[in-house]
């Protein structure tokens, strides 16, 4: 019923477009479930080789060879353009008149099935691989084709509501970076000629605390007291108010707090320059500067949209070593434009406006999200 192959092997990559060139998949190109076009490459087969490795409507790629989290991860082929199978994915098909290939993908990527090939991963340095023989001897239980595309049909319709929930947010975080350019232009070059300030002349700049070593001595933490680190920044989408470390009275007496409305930006490693705005007083390590910013001069929203502007200047700007950095040396002095204060409010109410939006819609999307897995749970879990 099943087939399981493996794809071709071809290295004639990123040929000319307009040569006869076919798009193969590879790794990339599974992108939450579905086929990414954008993230394929392209090569030259013979006829022969199209023959045998071109993807058939209702083929399933799937990840067996990458890092952990991702094995296991599949794509439904629905026809949308030619494609060839390329070595790096494996080929399932599935004779249609047993089994709904809509209906096996979505097994595939159920909560106990993702563990089960989990479990089963021969796993090396930041890899892990499956084989034709762990898929196949997956046991599935394989109700009539009918309910198979019912089940099917309601998952692809809870689907389509997640992916396009998670669309609108995407739209939505595109469109501050748009209004302050136009309302601005790009603070960096600063086309227009706004006055130019030095950041310490708009807001009180100061690194954040936490003298303790070793660093994670476990008597400094488990408190009341909220702890953010430069991971927490990277993940909150410019409004920070979650973390995942907390300090108790004897981590207080060693650090330092910053309030509510103080913009913060990472200075080192990976995360340099990346910036929000605190929802809540929060104690950071000296791997962090909190800006607070005086509202009599400047807006809070505006100085940190400009920081994400700025962001590759500071990556030029820092040092190449393990713990490239920057620091208040370059951040106080940093000469920035400083249009009228007006403007600058008239920008941060959008801000807030579009961070209630956001609200509603990424609750929007859990909801979704909660849906679909529901579903997922529904069908695929074990009977009892």
């Amino acid at each position: 019923m099943t087939e399981i192959r493996n794809g071709i092997d071809l290295d004639q990559y990123d040929c000319p477009k307009g040569t006869a060139t076919w798009p193969i998949s590879r790794i990339e190109t599974i992108s939450q479930g579905e086929i990414d076009f954008d993230r394929v490459k392209y090569v030259a087969p013979t006829a022969l080789q199209i023959e045998r490795y071109q993807l058939r409507y209702g083929d399933i790629l799937f990840s067996h060879i990458n890092s952990p989290e991702h094995i296991g991860k599949t794509a439904l082929f629905a026809g949308q353009k030619p494609l060839i199978h390329g070595i790096n994915l494996l080929l399932v098909r599935v004779d249609p008149n047993r089994c709904v290939p809509a209906y096996l993908n979505a097994l595939l990527n159920s909560k106990g099935v993702r563990l089960h090939f989990r479990a089963r991963c021969k796993k090396a340095v930041n890899q892990a691989s499956l084989n034709r023989e762990d898929i196949l001897s997956l046991e599935i239980r394989l109700p009539s084709t009918a309910d198979q595309q019912r089940i099917a049909a309601q998952l692809e319709q809870a689907d389509r509501l997640r992916r396009a929930r998670r669309y609108a947010l995407e739209l939505t975080d595109t469109f501050l970076p748009a209004a302050f350019l136009q309302l601005f232009g790009d603070p960096v070059p600063n086309p227009r000629s706004w006055p130019v300030s030095e950041l310490e002349e708009l807001a009180t700049v100061e690194r954040g605390k936490f003298t303790p070593r070793p660093r994670n001595d476990p008597s400094y933490y488990g408190g009341n007291f909220p702890f953010i680190q430069t991971g927490d920044i990277s993940k909150c989408g410019g409004r920070l108010g979650s973390w995942t470390q907390t300090l108790n009275e004897k981590g207080v007496s060693v650090s330092r707090s910053f309030p509510p409305g103080t913009v913060v930006i990472a200075i080192v490693g990976a995360t340099i320059g990346i910036t929000a705005i605190l929802e809540a007083e929060v104690y950071c390590p000296d791997s962090v500067v909190g800006i607070q910013v005086d509202s009599a001069k400047a807006s809070k929203e505006y100085i940190e949209f400009l920081l994400r502007f700025w962001r590759p200047v500071f990556l030029a700007q820092a040092p190449e070593t393990a713990r490239a950095n920057i620091n208040l040396d370059i951040l106080r002095p940093l000469r920035i434009p400083a249009p009228p204060l007006p403007l600058q409010q008239q920008f941060a109410a959008l801000v807030e406006r579009v961070e209630r939006l956001r609200s509603i819609q990424r609750e929007s999307l859990r909801q979704s999200e909660h849906l679909f897995q529901s579903l997922l749970h529904q069908a695929f879990s074990p009977r009892a």
